[in-house]
């Protein structure tokens, strides 16, 4: 038997691990790697799952219908937010209310916010970190002549405790700002700060602070400001180089030859995710086309059968002695990439590029 690239090892190692799914084996060893390989310590059972974000679903509808037609450039490139990347993460914000001793009338609402860095994977490039402070749709009214809030968001420096007052906590402003409308949700650029999260004992969260401002009438505060605040999350756009092959060239996936050989080519194959049982966590697609390589290599090899040198020579040894040297094997010689859209095992919303998942083109190796 020829060696087989590694391309063709991890698509061969992807699509046995689905089949071992498919025939029953849920939970196997198979399973495992393959959850492994897309950033998974275990199967994840979302409880309580957050809605997706739209960014998201704009990114992945956008990439469905660019599939096969992505130059490898774009594929670890988010166009959409201009910055390098092939994993985008909503993290859910973890954090606590903090009930503060101190008096302080104007003061709407004060809420520590903790984004968990662990899902993040060794090697990983953050390029970029979005906090989105989200508020309900005309829940309040700017009163005439008058700001409506001033916010502050700082990074959190020391532990914050339950019970405590927060300001004897350290922490280290990074925004603070007045607002006269009430937005439907507010973005703040964290990257840097994020980028010292990877640590976790350097991850202490951040601090939101927000107050009604100082020219709205006393019976006015601070109830509806309270009211408008809804959550907060944050998007983080990464890079995985080694699911990023810019060299390999990308062609459709959706050309796999029907056609009854015995030679070797694509034979389509569609794994639906239901059928595995993993529907409960994959957003988005309900399924693709990954496609499997099957045939003969035979004597003479011909160029069709896209064949290297060494297996040329390989096969013409097999015809002199067909005990004592193997033919040449049926590989992937091309492979495209998909995208999907998923719950991680901290409940996150998670977009993520996966390479080398569609068996585009067949070779004898």
């Amino acid at each position: 038997m020829g060696l087989v690239p590694a391309p063709a090892l991890v698509a061969a190692g992807l699509l046995w691990a689905l089949l071992s799914l498919a025939l029953g084996m849920e939970g196997s060893r198979p399973e495992s790697l393959l959850l492994k390989s897309l950033g998974l310590s275990t199967k994840p059972n979302p409880k309580a799952p957050a809605p997706v974000p739209s960014v998201l679903w704009r990114i992945f509808r956008k990439r469905e219908q660019l599939s096969g037609k992505q130059g490898p450039e774009r594929a670890c490139r988010v166009e959409e937010l201009n910055v390098p990347g092939n994993i985008l993460r909503v993290f859910a914000d973890q954090g606590h209310f903090i009930h503060s001793g101190e008096p302080r009338p104007s003061l709407c609402l004060e809420k520590r916010l903790y984004f968990n860095f662990s899902a993040l994977e060794e090697g990983e490039q953050l390029t970029m970190a979005q906090l989105e402070i989200q508020f309900s749709h005309n829940s309040y009214h700017v009163p005439s002549g008058g700001q409506a809030f001033e916010l502050q968001l700082s990074q959190a420096l020391g532990p914050s405790l339950r019970g405590t007052a927060s300001r004897l906590h350290t922490r280290k402003l990074l925004v603070a700002q007045s607002f006269a409308p009430l937005h439907k949700s507010l973005f703040f650029n964290l990257t840097e700060v994020a980028r010292g999260w990877r640590a976790p004992s350097k991850n202490l969260g951040l601090i939101l602070e927000l107050a009604v401002g100082s020219s709205v009438s006393p019976p006015r505060r601070p109830q509806g400001l309270c009211d408008s605040f809804l959550r907060t999350s944050l998007l983080v756009v990464s890079l995985s180089q080694k699911q990023c092959n810019a060299s390999r060239q990308r062609r459709s996936a959706y050309d796999a030859p029907v056609t009854p050989s015995n030679l070797c080519k694509p034979r389509r194959l569609y794994i639906s995710f239901s059928d595995v049982g993993w529907e409960n966590w994959i957003i988005a697609p309900q399924g693709y086309m990954a496609n499997y390589c099957l045939g003969e290599c035979p004597f003479p090899l011909t160029e069709e059968l896209n064949s290297t040198n060494h297996a040329i020579l390989q096969t013409m040894v097999h015809s002199l002695d067909p005990e004592g040297t193997p033919q040449p094997c049926c590989v992937p010689v091309r492979l495209s990439p998909i995208s999907i859209l998923y719950y991680d095992n901290n409940d996150n919303v998670v977009l993520r590029h996966y390479e080398d998942m569609v068996v585009d083109e067949c070779g004898c190796r």
